[in-house]
């Protein structure tokens, strides 16, 4: 990171309605690799200044905005008239008056990292620039303004010209305006006001301060970016999931180049804050989300997902799973088409098998559940091993309880385990049992009434079905 980074605000901009998508949320709340664009752009604004110094300037659903992001620690500015983008560092005065520089961000940018902003502060500074620009050589230029240097190698801008206001030697010009800005903030407040709505929209551009600033003797520069694609926004929901492929696609490689194993790679989704060890072989259509982290040596079969958790070396994870906030230990075997909802942890060796569900439940080094079975609020010992169709009864219509197995335990399948209850070490449970009292280690547990066998009656009844269908 560079130098010298006391007195650094940012501003991001994340006030305006994006009515281009022609949808009801606000543009910065639609969400691509998991998280909503603005996210993003605070996740790498992060990384360049404290977040108490961080102003996102909201108006449009501006509650909507506020808490979608307020656990980042950021401050929100309030732009009531979505006036412009120079209206709205207007807005921002009094948040920014008393730092030297401002970052000045867009809101629908999330592929921008945090190296780049890094690398343009730098330059800024050591320019001592009253403003610079982050520029950009995309493949195709149209539509964007363009950024007239003093000189071909000159760092200065001379102007920054709209696409429609090209003349004939501007034309060729590749090099464009990202739209994003460092100021030093002194001149920038000085002269903030000249700002002029003199455009079809009526709005105060903060493109402007470029011509502005250079016409009061100060200094406009501009960097480029390294890859033009950091830069790019998003008008139309297309356009947004092409940012998003381009960012799970980056995530890939990124795992790929560590020596993780991805079949079919475009058609896995693999967000931004996932960590996969090297030999991990993850196949077609698996989705791994969140800051889910797993180990080396492990295998994740398609059609899986798995959001916010934490496997560990040599774990299988067979077809069709979900798995939510849960920790899974090495050697695990779950699935296929298994559940693990929130608090779930399974211990080294187990196994979670084919329609299980756990929640808040935990299974003990080399305990096994092979077979459609439900276990919530639990905690089941070593080497137990829960039968096909069990059930713990944790919900009693108003109030969770707990359900706790020991070490060695034999559940029958079909049993009904009514929590709060206990079975202590090494007792075996008959197979269709309802379990309501405490179960001592070493013994057997059952509840079955008597089978009644009627000789004989099966017959009679097939041969009175048959008289009657006559």
């Amino acid at each position: 990171m560079s130098e010298s980074k006391q007195g650094l605000a940012v501003v991001i901009m994340a006030a305006g309605k994006g009515t281009r998508l022609k949808s009801k949320r606000p543009k910065v709340l639609h969400t691509i690799g998991g998280k909503p664009l603005v996210a993003h752009v605070i996740a790498a604004a992060g990384r360049v200044a404290e977040p108490s110094n961080i102003y996102v300037v909201v108006g449009h659903q501006a509650e909507l905005v506020k808490a979608a992001v307020a656990a980042t620690g950021v401050q929100f500015v309030e732009q009531t008239e979505q006036l412009g983008t120079g209206h709205a560092i207007q807005c921002a005065r009094a948040a920014i008056e008393n730092y030297d520089d401002v970052l000045v961000l867009s809101g629908d940018v999330p592929l921008l990292r945090w190296q780049t902003l890094d690398t343009m502060l730098g330059f800024h500074l050591a320019q001592k620039a009253a403003m610079t620009v982050l520029t950009a050589v995309p493949p195709n230029p149209f539509g964007y303004g363009r950024i007239v240097r003093k000189g071909e190698k000159s760092a200065e801008i001379e102007a920054i010209v709209e696409q429609k206001s090209l003349v004939a030697g501007q034309v060729k010009i590749d090099e464009i305006n990202s739209g994003i800005y460092a100021f030093r903030v002194k001149p920038l407040l000085k002269h903030l006001d000249q700002l002029r709505a003199e455009n079809t929209q009526r709005e105060l551009y903060l493109t402007d301060m470029a011509a502005i600033l250079g016409a009061a003797g100060e200094r406009v520069v501009g960097v480029v970016a390294e890859d033009a694609e950091e830069v790019l926004g998003a008008n139309t929901i297309r356009e947004m999931m092409e940012l998003d492929a381009k960012m799970n696609m980056a995530n890939v490689t990124r795992l790929m180049a560590n020596g993780v194993t991805i079949f079919r790679p475009e058609t896995c989704v693999i967000e931004p804050g996932v960590e996969v060890g090297p030999d991990t072989v993850i196949e077609p259509f698996v989705q791994l989300r969140g800051k889910t982290k797993i180990g080396s040596d492990s295998t994740i079969r398609s059609y899986t997902v798995i959001e916010d958790c934490t496997l560990g070396s040599d774990v299988l994870v067979r077809q069709s799973c979900v798995l939510t906030e849960s920790t899974i230990d090495d050697g695990a075997r779950i699935g296929p088409f298994a559940h693990l909802r929130p608090g779930s942890e399974i211990g080294p060796d187990a196994h979670v098998g084919n329609f299980v569900e756990t929640k808040k439940t935990r299974l003990g080094r080399g305990a096994k559940a092979n077979h459609l079975t439900y276990l919530g609020d639990a905690e089941i010992g070593e080497r137990t091993n829960i039968g096909a169709g069990v059930i713990t009864c944790n919900y009693d219509g108003a109030k969770k309880h707990l359900t706790r197995i020991g070490k060695d335990v034999f559940v029958g399948s079909d049993c009904t385990l009514v929590a709060p209850v206990s079975i202590e070490d090494g007792a075996l449970i008959g197979a269709g049992s309802c379990i309501t009292k405490n179960v001592p280690a070493g013994s057997l547990a059952f509840t079955r009434p008597q089978q009644v066998v009627k000789p004989g009656w099966a017959d009679s009844l097939k041969a009175a079905r048959k008289n009657r269908a006559k």
